[in-house]
């Protein structure tokens, strides 16, 4: 679907799963934890129909028993293992084409992110692509409950009109957050959702960033 963004003049982008290409990371880094436990492996796709917001919801899915080992606990090892690996991390091939593409056409871009704020700045910084944002947020901690209030915070700092506003993301949680604060939302499926449950959130899909530059 063509995504006219003369419609807008502020973009507002998800990090982990929409630029950053880290699905197979969190795949990894959970099997290495669900192995030491001897605890069924997940393929990426299994990942992508399991995985949601809040992040604890999912590692209840998984089989973790948070009255013999805490959430906290859990989560802090996840979150350990995965910063150990992160610069394994790229992003998606078309990400800096779409983004330099985007900014030609005179957008404002900002991130609106699960991830902890200083780790996402620090990401952004050492991928290259820190410079095309005018606002960067992400959460004051490691456990992705969620991101609805800081979107509403980015939105008062923005300070245009809803309807100029667009939220481009790869989870179903992206779309919920985009609804609840009351801007159009257009999800790819490159990342941490599988295409099947992005259907169900009646948005439209794009399957490459580089339609929104066409």
């Amino acid at each position: 679907m063509m995504i006219e963004l003369k419609n807008y003049t502020h973009i507002i982008w998800d990090w982990n799963g929409t630029l950053l290409d880290d699905a197979w990371l969190c795949v990894d880094v959970m099997n290495g934890m669900l192995k030491e436990r001897d605890m069924p492996l997940k393929t990426v796709e299994e990942y992508q129909e399991l995985f949601d917001f809040p992040v604890k919801d999912y590692y209840e899915k998984l089989g973790f028993d948070f009255n013999k080992e805490s959430f906290d606990k859990v989560g802090m090892e996840f979150i350990m293992r995965y910063n150990a690996r992160q610069h394994e991390t790229i992003l998606h091939p078309e990400v800096t084409e779409v983004l330099a593409g985007i900014a030609l056409k005179g957008l404002s871009q900002n991130i609106l992110s699960a991830r902890e704020h200083n780790e996402l700045i620090s990401e952004t910084k050492s991928l290259g692509v820190f410079g095309y944002f005018d606002r960067i947020q992400g959460l004051d901690d490691h456990f992705a409950h969620g991101k609805t209030d800081v979107g509403r915070q980015l939105m008062k700092e923005i300070g245009v009109a809803k309807e100029k506003m667009l939220f481009i993301g790869d989870t179903r949680h992206d779309a919920e957050v985009a609804a609840e604060i009351g801007i159009d939302c257009v999800l790819v499926p490159n990342g941490h959702h599988s295409e099947k449950r992005l259907e169900l959130m009646g948005v439209p899909i794009i399957y490459s960033l580089k339609d929104l530059i066409k």
